[in-house]
């Protein structure tokens, strides 16, 4: 049989010293970080995607290790393994730098969850990382990387250093990247259960599946949360190994977002252009682009969030999207969770309590309304 690499997991991160997040960053020293990784592809073997990309220190790997998860941290250790680079054990990866593990043998099939472990033993400074990547991570005194669980672990909502797993699959198994902000990255959705709105699309699926690109706050136009969509597309979609299509979600932080900072929101008209760029982008690299219109955000507890003007452009901008030819397909996320008689508002039982997030139930509705005969995954 046909095999070859390509991503089984991935995971976009942002800079430590960003301006606007929503989730702390932080470095280690001498400490062990697990961290879950859930599976979206499997194969018959892995090789474990690490980042230093905006580190300002080397960063020191004295011992990274894969498993099987058991419960809560715990690891299946019959499934243990060393991970190497280029054959030794510790890697130091520049300010800037990456690193690809040597491939190991262990078999992942899609849902699984792989546990990485890694000692850091010299001063990291703060860490690359996932903005708000709804898993827990780990963390803990010295090398425990080969525990079956930590000993005096703290727990921590994040994931760092890492980007992606890639596997050994058969020929032919498709990818897709969701490649856009906290509605892909899953915020809203329950800690650790795996019901982001990519999660439940990956349920649907048989043949291929679709990794998660998403950046909570990120933007289709403008750096803020992550460089902006136009400016990261190159490295977070077409770098992907196996990569076919891309599902985008973007605008509500466009629209929305500059109104926290005390900015006019992004025209309808900047967010048309943006979007006729990224389908070129896409289109020109032979990947099949399907958009999805733009949520409701109405409710959204955060100040100058909701303003007339963002709604206003995001009405607009979703009947662009739905009557153009400019992507190969729509999926109407907006009408799928919004509320029928308020329809800027998302629903009741889809709001996360924050009026503009989904919870469990939301994400699930999102990824329902992605057309399986279209994604052909």
């Amino acid at each position: 049989m046909t095999t070859r690499w390509v991503a089984g997991f991935r995971s976009a991160v942002i800079s430590p010293d960003e301006s606007v997040r929503f989730n702390e960053p932080r470095g280690f020293h001498d400490q062990t970080v697990r961290q879950v990784l859930h599976m979206a592809g499997g194969g018959e073997r892995v090789r474990v995607r690490l980042s230093n990309r905006y580190g300002r220190s080397p960063l020191t790997v004295g011992v990274a290790r894969l498993a099987e998860r058991g419960i809560a941290d715990q690891i299946v250790t019959e499934t243990d393994v060393v991970l190497r680079f280029d054959g030794s054990r510790r890697v130091t990866v520049p300010p800037g730098g990456e690193v690809v593990s040597d491939p190991v043998e262990l078999a992942v099939r899609a849902g699984d969850d792989l546990v990485l472990s890694l000692h850091l033993p010299e001063e990291t400074g703060l860490a690359t990382f996932s903005h708000m990547p709804v898993e827990t991570a780990h963390v803990a005194d010295g090398d425990q990387t080969g525990a079956a669980n930590l000993v005096g672990a703290e727990e921590v909502e994040g994931r760092f250093f890492v980007t992606g797993v890639d596997v050994l699959a058969p020929e032919g198994a498709g990818v897709a990247v969701a490649f856009g902000d906290s509605w892909f990255e899953g915020v809203g959705s329950t800690v650790g259960a795996n019901r982001r709105s990519v999660d439940w699309l990956n349920r649907r699926l048989r043949r291929g599946w679709v990794v998660n690109q998403g950046i909570a706050g990120n933007r289709l136009l403008t750096d803020g949360v992550g460089e902006h969509a136009l400016a990261r597309f190159e490295r977070d979609v077409l770098s992907v190994p196996g990569v076919t299509q891309v599902l985008a979600h973007f605008g509500i932080n466009d629209l929305g977002l500059p109104g926290m900072l005390g900015l006019p929101p992004a025209t309808a008209d900047d967010l048309v252009a943006g979007f006729t760029e990224l389908a070129h982008r896409a289109h020109e690299a032979g990947l099949v682009i399907h958009a999805a219109t733009i949520g409701p955000f109405a409710g959204a507890i955060y100040p100058g969030h909701n303003t007339p003007e963002g709604l206003a452009a995001r009405r607009e901008v979703n009947e662009w999207i739905r009557g153009g030819s400019v992507f190969d397909a729509v999926f109407d996320v907006a009408r799928a969770v919004e509320d029928p008689a308020r329809p800027d508002y998302l629903r009741p039982e889809f709001d996360s309590g924050d009026g503009m997030h989904l919870n469990d139930a939301g994400a699930r509705a999102m990824a329902e309304c992605v057309d399986l005969d279209v994604l052909r995954l």
